[in-house]
């Protein structure tokens, strides 16, 4: 438990996947001029994350990797499917992107309409995938840990966006240079926050 709460709290603030490792950020960008639509978009990245990085656990643990298929037989201790991961982890994060959408559509018409073209492109939102692939670079003990990792990342990234899209609210009536309008002065800031959230760095979870 000490190891999932651990790693749970790191995928939040230490390895948060925006500010340590830039990921997800054209999403990040375009979405966070509005806090409601940010919100709309970190709760369904979060989903997706929290949804499919136990299914792609199982999938390396007792499918891809090599010797993953041992429990089918002594025949299968040697095969290796891991140059399969990339398109099966691709697949089951499309596949839920695209149940994310259908839900919104039906439900969040005008959340839906807001986030336009940047709700279904979470099927290759780098945030996503990089969970992934994360959680098969650092051989999670359990499934448990790595739905706390999908948690904590999601959560991480919520965090980000909302903050980033408060920010950008404020910074709509404040006096900024003409020629960092816009981008321009996101990127200050997305740095700055980066900054900041690297404090979390030196903490030991």
């Amino acid at each position: 438990m000490e190891q999932i709460i651990s790693t749970f709290v790191r995928s939040i603030f230490v390895d948060n996947m925006i500010f340590a490792y830039y990921l997800g950020m054209c999403s990040f960008l375009a979405v966070s001029k509005n806090v409601k639509t940010a919100i709309g978009l970190g709760m369904a990245v979060t989903f997706i994350l929290v949804c499919t990085l136990p299914i792609n656990y199982m999938l390396e643990n007792y499918v891809l990797k090599e010797g993953a298929l041992s429990w089918l037989g002594d025949r299968f201790t040697d095969v290796n499917l891991s140059f399969l991961s990339f398109i099966i982890f691709i697949a089951v994060i499309a596949s839920f992107t695209q149940l994310v959408e259908m839900v919104v559509e039906r439900f969040l018409p005008a959340l839906y309409a807001s986030l336009g073209i940047f709700l279904p492109l979470i099927a290759v939102n780098c945030a996503i995938m990089g969970g992934a692939l994360f959680m098969q670079q650092r051989a999670f003990i359990n499934i448990g840990e790595a739905t706390a990792y999908g948690l904590g990342s999601g959560i991480g990234w919520l965090v980000a966006i909302v903050g980033m899209a408060a920010v950008r609210e404020k910074l709509a009536y404040s006096n900024v240079p003409k020629p960092l309008r816009g981008l321009g002065i996101s990127f200050i800031v997305t740095g700055l926050m980066g900054l900041g959230f690297l404090c979390f760095s030196g903490i030991s979870v």
